[in-house]
């Protein structure tokens, strides 16, 4: 399959300058020289062109048009989000069966060593060989893991995973964790399981993904109960994700307060809107400059010792 799909071309070189303007603009109000994205995608050509199409045709958990704002092949993808000042970032991939997840590792392995702004990130399924592949990946260097509950349609309280967040925990590598039940319920989203799993592992690392939508206060308690529990922000407070689920005003004092457990994430570059947007949209949320200094990059700086 070719690198490069055919509506590369879609951002041209004087949308791309004048995003980066306004990023660097944005940066430049915090006194920020970069960012630090914990949430963006890179992946396999073919199984990243298997997500666009999923999202092309608006898939029952999508249920909605989601142009994809950043349709380039890998080295474009690339300069776009360093050009935003971005100095590290993830490869969030995830596997939706077995036997998917340990050479969706071994590509991300190869995709950290030529790629050194890349957080070595990391995935795994409910598998007999689930605990083999976390281990063999931590071995790897892998500094993040991803789950996707909603995808993986797995329960993360499966014995199978049983040693996984173990390891997980004793290692202290976060696990990015799309565990809410946005855009549409899955069989083993929402905060029950992970309220399950936190119960036995209580000093898990984990980032729960897209401030745990819609889900948002019941996932905001998890994180005031459990010191090592943090959100990221993927698509929160974007006029796309505001008109189907709102982030109630009445609990920003509340994210005001964990502000030091809150990450950039943006879902770059599988995104309807812009990267300017989204950021944009953490900044009208009123919370003030510290707080967007300490999520935008302090936050994972301290996580990932950079």
């Amino acid at each position: 399959m070719s690198e490069e799909p055919a509506e590369s071309e879609e951002f041209g070189e004087s949308e791309d300058s004048e995003e980066h303007a306004e990023v660097a603009a944005f940066r430049a109000s915090l006194g920020l020289e970069s960012l630090i994205d914990v949430h963006t995608h890179f992946m396999p050509q073919r199984v990243l062109a298997k997500v666009w199409a999923y999202f092309d045709e608006g898939g029952p958990l999508v249920g909605q048009p989601w142009p994809i704002n950043y349709r380039h092949e890998e080295q474009q993808r690339l300069d776009v989000l360093r050009g935003f000042g971005v100095k590290a970032f993830t490869s969030m991939l995830y596997p939706h069966k077995p036997g998917m997840a340990r050479w969706l590792n071994d590509w991300a392995a190869d995709f950290a060593s030529r790629t050194p702004d890349c957080l070595h990130t990391a995935t795994f399924f409910a598998e007999p060989s689930a605990a083999d592949d976390v281990r063999r990946a931590l071995d790897q260097g892998a500094r993040v893991f991803k789950s996707h509950l909603q995808v993986g349609g797995y329960d993360p309280n499966d014995p199978l995973l049983k040693e996984v967040w173990g390891l997980l925990a004793e290692a202290g590598v976060p696990v990015v964790t799309h565990c809410g039940s946005g855009p549409a319920p899955g069989a083993f989203t929402g905060p029950g399981p992970m309220a399950a799993l936190l119960a036995r592992h209580p000093r898990l690392p984990l980032v729960v993904a897209h401030l745990g939508m819609p889900e948002y206060e019941e996932f905001m308690g998890l994180a005031e109960q459990y010191d090592r529990v943090m959100l990221d922000t993927t698509m929160a407070f974007t006029s796309f994700v505001e008109a189907a689920a709102p982030f109630p005003r009445t609990a920003l004092p509340r994210l005001a307060a964990l502000q030091d457990r809150v990450l950039l994430g943006t879902d770059f570059p599988n995104i309807p809107y812009s990267y300017a947007h989204a950021l944009k949209s953490l900044e009208e949320t009123g919370l003030g400059a510290d707080w967007l200094r300490a999520v935008c990059h302090d936050n994972a700086a301290r996580l990932f010792s950079l």
